[in-house]
């Protein structure tokens, strides 16, 4: 049965096996404004809410076949927001009592008076109203927390996951899943989370995504439950049916980039048009973070391009120097991460290791010419760190690798140049690029003599350590080469390859100076 008032009045499911108390209590609240349903146990009552929910229960504590107390933790699990009353008379007061600490409001006592029911309810949905609105300053709040974290990023991959953590835990959802444009006009899904404890969670197959993208050629949201939902995602493979499904388009200046999808796949957890809504916010903040991110991405490849190609420039100058860029870069990459440097801060090394001869291209000698250089040659040679600072200055993004390339020649005793400085003064990738650059020297062919066996260039570098180099950074990367030649832990690329140990040993060591700078 229904009683109705105003389409938007609030929506009371009345509960009790007793028809008369039913009806009464229908009349009196739709004369006081409330849209009224009745249920005559509690399985009627959880039919009724299946089929369309309700703000508020009053039901009856004892009933056949479901009584007031089971309702109540059905309601719990499934509908927490639904305001729950217990009406009871006085010999069950500590059940009722019991009852609210399970989660009900309130409770009414038979026989009651039609004004305190009244004044009961109001007050429940009163309360209802203030959750409500707490709950939506909440997302409000989660929103602009997600809208911050997802402005200050450049990184795709931290974008996407904020998104995605911010659909896990603001609408529950069991799979969440962003599908992305690749450029040339094919979709791919860039990641996807599954709640673990929920086993048929994973066993989905992919969204199709160019269902997707013709259903979003419209303007429309796009909200399903139970087997309409399955028109745009693959059957799992265990059967399991779909509950809920809400995705939003991602877009550029109205143009799709992709897809935001969420899904249910616990029974009875669908997701509402608020939850749609939020995750409609949530897109549009993460669209152009996207965009931007990805334009970041295309912007950091064209940079890792010029600083292979200013690379393979300064090789070019001279036969002898071949790859040893490449393979300065590899060597102090493993000794960055033997350091335990952070992740970008390898990379930073890595870069500026392959950076570091750039001010060569300034040096108008031949610095692989036999024999060795004289005096005059040598002060010109050693001008290339600061040219290749000068060289560098003028682009910005290549600012952070200028330490590397300037003060490569920097010793630990404070003899070394351009600025003579000493110990802690040089910066940490200066001290990792040096002792790359002398290893690699060392073991490489030059005009004036064959290459050095490794163990003797490591015997150079275990010597000069304290006075050349910085022996916290030496040791380790003595300990790292050892480890790439035993296999124990990866090689730094295909380049490190190109070290060739031979058996002569053409040795030219200058007594108690520096081993090999060019």
């Amino acid at each position: 049965m229904e009683s109705s008032a105003t389409s938007d009045a609030p929506t009371i499911l009345v509960v009790d096996d007793e028809a008369m108390i039913r009806e009464v209590l229908a009349d009196f609240l739709s004369l006081e404004g409330f849209t009224v349903r009745t249920a005559a146990n509690g399985a009627e009552a959880l039919t009724e809410l299946s089929r369309s929910p309700c703000d508020l229960v009053l039901t009856d504590l004892k009933m056949p076949k479901m009584g007031g107390l089971e309702l109540l933790d059905a309601i719990q699990k499934t509908m927490p927001h639904v305001v729950v009353v217990i009406m009871t008379g006085f010999g069950t007061i500590e059940t009722a009592i019991g009852a609210m600490k399970r989660g009900a409001y309130d409770y009414i006592l038979k026989p009651f008076k039609v004004d305190e029911v009244v004044h009961t309810l109001r007050r429940g949905l009163e309360k209802q109203k203030l959750v409500a609105e707490n709950l939506r300053l909440k997302e409000t709040l989660s929103l602009f927390k997600v809208s911050e974290a997802i402005a200050q990023s450049l990184s795709l991959d931290q974008v996407v996951q904020t998104i995605i953590d911010t659909a896990v835990h603001e609408l529950s959802a069991d799979v969440v899943s962003v599908i992305l444009e690749d450029g040339e006009g094919r979709w791919f899904e860039r990641a996807r989370i599954a709640d673990p404890s929920i086993p048929q969670a994973a066993s989905f197959g992919e969204f199709d995504a160019e269902r997707l993208a013709e259903y979003f050629e419209v303007d429309r949201p796009l909200l399903l439950h139970g087997e309409a939902a399955s028109r745009f995602v693959h059957k799992a493979e265990d059967g399991s049916e779909i509950v809920s499904l809400a995705v939003t388009p991602l877009r550029v200046k109205n143009t799709p980039i992709g897809f935001l999808c969420v899904m249910s796949v616990t029974p009875n957890k669908r997701f509402d048009e608020g939850q749609r809504k939020l995750l409609h916010l949530v897109a549009n903040r993460a669209s152009a973070a996207i965009e931007n991110a990805r334009l970041y991405e295309d912007l950091k490849a064209t940079f890792h391009q010029t600083i292979r190609g200013l690379a393979s420039a300064i090789d070019k100058m001279d036969t002898y120097t071949a790859g040893h860029s490449e393979r300065v870069a590899a060597y102090a990459q493993v000794l960055a991460i033997k350091l335990g440097l952070p992740d970008e801060e390898v990379e930073i090394v890595r870069q500026a290791a392959l950076m570091h001869d750039i001010g060569k291209i300034g040096c108008v000698l031949n610095l692989n010419k036999p024999g060795k250089l004289t005096q005059a040659e040598y002060r010109d040679f050693q001008l290339h760190a600061t040219y290749g600072r000068d060289i560098l200055d003028p682009i910005q993004f290549l600012h952070p690798l200028i330490p590397g390339v300037h003060l490569h020649h920097e010793r630990w005793d404070g003899l070394g140049y351009p600025l003579g400085l000493k110990a802690q003064e040089i910066p940490i990738i200066a001290r990792i690029i040096s002792v790359a650059d002398t290893y690699d020297a060392m073991t490489s062919d030059r005009a004036y003599r064959r290459a050095l066996p490794h163990q003797v260039a490591y015997n150079e570098i275990e010597r000069c350590s304290g006075s050349q180099f910085d022996p916290d950074v030496s040791h380790p990367f003595l300990e790292a080469i050892e480890e790439v030649r035993a296999g124990k832990r990866p090689g730094p690329n295909e380049t490190a390859g190109e070290i060739r140990e031979r058996n002569e040993l053409a040795s030219r060591r200058r007594a108690g100076g520096s081993v090999e700078e060019h």
